[in-house]
């Protein structure tokens, strides 16, 4: 085992536990500390995979963005200082039974597929070729969906600011 798959082993067993921790802690901070970890873990995992811009999007728009708006809300919606915020655990043995018949399908797929084994080719960054590409060629796509994305925040805060008769 080199130090590339031991790394990977780290940021696998690191996602796990955190999203383990998040789905089965009663309190909310927890939870949103376990998703804190479980997210950085993947951009771990997407380093190692050679995908910088996925990682850098992931660090900063869930890791940094995310996380924080989440832990805010938390932190804000609380009306006294001494409330614990706890989550209730609802239909255990349900969603047991539904996850480990998911992981042995997923088990049974792993063992029955003939993976293609390939040498890694050198890791080239692709932060400058993604930028360069939704600049030139997919600029007008891009501004599209940046103009769409906009009348759907206005009409989200319309909404949510229009007085109910």
């Amino acid at each position: 085992m080199n130090y590339f798959d031991l790394t990977f082993y780290v940021f696998a067993i690191g996602a796990v536990v955190s999203a383990g921790m998040m789905v089965f802690s009663r309190n909310l901070i927890y939870c949103a500390v376990g998703l804190l970890f479980a997210l950085a873990s993947v951009a771990g995992i997407y380093v190692l995979l050679g995908a910088d811009f996925l990682a850098a999007t992931q660090l900063m728009v869930y890791v940094g963005g995310i996380v924080a708006l989440l832990l805010f809300g938390i932190m804000l919606s609380v009306k006294f200082t001494g409330v614990e915020l706890r989550t209730g655990t609802l239909q255990m043995l349900p969603g047991l039974m539904i996850a480990a018949g998911l992981f042995l399908l997923l088990v049974r797929m792993v063992f029955r597929t003939e993976w293609a084994v390939n040498q890694p080719g050198e890791m080239l960054p692709t932060t400058s070729t993604i930028g360069k590409r939704i600049m030139t060629d997919l600029l007008i796509p891009f501004e599209i969906a940046s103009i769409l994305l906009l009348v759907a925040l206005i009409g989200a805060a319309y909404m949510a600011r229009r007085e109910r008769t």
